[in-house]
Parts: structure tokens; sequence; C-alpha cells
């Protein structure tokens, strides 16, 4: 649990700093992850989490209803990717749910969804049917509303209550130019 709220402190931080360039401004910015396994790319994908020691992944993937609408209840599905096991679907448990990874929704007036992390709500990130008629997770790198692509967490060391947190990066689209946005923060 310790884990999970320095590395949504992180985000926190992330977002104050200006330490943000686009992805092809800096090539050494990807290397601690380079060989992790991307999920694959569904119609349902919003976003995911990799982080260290492993290469598991917490995805995040839009939950419509039956008219085509996001579920009231759970707009977004959650669960793991085991790719350091054997490459299986597992859904969170009850703790990575409710003090780590899930994500908590309140319904707006245009269709969207305000969603939050519950183990940091003030990092906001907005479920909403973009330009394109999909529905996309949006959030902000260098104060420029982007659609979120990916988070990555590089953990060296410390102990499981108290890791060592290198950085955290938020990778993401700008939806008007397409270009690819990478913000990264180093406490």
């Amino acid at each position: 649990m310790r884990s999970s709220f320095l590395f949504i402190l992180s985000f926190l931080l992330l977002i104050i700093s200006n330490n943000s360039y686009a992805e092809g401004d800096n090539p050494d910015s990807l290397k601690a992850h380079v060989n992790y396994q991307k999920p694959p790319a569904t119609p349902e994908r919003l976003f995911y989490v990799q982080r260290t020691p492993n290469a598991n992944t917490i995805v995040y993937d839009i939950n419509m209803d039956d008219s085509g609408k996001p579920d009231a209840d759970e707009p977004v599905k959650v669960y793991w990717i085991k790719y350091a096991e054997r490459g299986q679907k597992e859904d969170l448990n009850f703790i990575q749910r409710k003090f780590a990874y899930g994500l908590t929704s309140k319904p707006l007036t245009n269709g969207g969804y305000d969603l939050r992390f519950v183990s940091y709500k003030k990092f906001p990130l907005t479920l909403l049917k973009g330009t394109d008629g999909k529905y996309h997770i949006f959030a902000f790198i260098s104060q420029k509303q982007v659609i979120l692509k990916s988070v990555f967490v590089l953990v060296e060391g410390g102990s499981f209550w108290l890791p060592n947190i290198v950085y955290v990066e938020i990778k993401g689209t700008d939806p008007k130019t397409g270009r690819e946005m990478v913000e990264r923060f180093k406490p």
C-alpha cells in the first residue's frame, strides 16, 4: 500500500513539475522500460500502468453498458496482465482496488466521468468521447490536455513500504496534433 501511495504522490509531483518533452526529444526517456511488453491495443483500451520491479501491467479499459455508453456503476474496468507469469489476466484484489490502482468515478453533465485514483484523488482524469467518436481518458501534461496512453514508475531499491521511486513518467497524445507527449518527474 505504501508503494502505491508513493506512486500516486509521484503523480502529483509530476503534474507540478515542468520536466516534460515530446517523445522524440529525449531518446533516453524510455530506456528503463523498453523491454516491457505493451498490452495489445483493443477497442476498449484506455491506458495502462507499468512499474518496476516486474512487467506485470495494470490495464484500464472502457466498460460499456448495453446502450453503448460507459457503465454508470463501473465506467472503467481495471485488471492485471501478469506478464511476469504466464501473461494471464487477473482482477485486482481488494487492497489493490480500494487503496492503490482502483478508480472512483463521478458522472459529469456532458456524458463523461470524472475519475480519480483511489490512492490519490487530486490527480484528475476525465473519461470523455473524443472527436473521433471513441471514449478516451484525458489528463494534463505540461498544462496541455492529452489523451492518456501509459504511466511508468521506475523503482530502484528501497523496501515494500518505502520504495525508492526514481521517476514517474506519463505518456499521452495531443488530440489536436497527434504529437506524443511525455512528462517525467524525478523525486
